[in-house]
């Protein structure tokens, strides 16, 4: 499958995670919204840092 899972990095590094299985990831003026395989949506205010395609992690980083 190729869900992957969604993390907020915090200022020092540390990962929480925000949603698991996402299937979508919008960029949007100064935001990002985040869709699950379930159909779960989030919205947040926040940029993307990278993305790990080998391991299917999304990180961010608050606006």
């Amino acid at each position: 499958m190729c869900e992957s899972n969604a993390f907020m990095l915090t200022d020092d590094d540390k990962e929480e995670l925000l949603l698991e299985d996402v299937v979508l990831l919008k960029p949007e003026p100064g935001k990002i919204v985040l869709t699950s395989i379930l159909g779960e949506t989030r919205e947040l205010e926040a940029r993307i840092d990278h993305i790990d395609l080998l391991h299917h992690r999304i990180y961010l980083r608050k606006t």
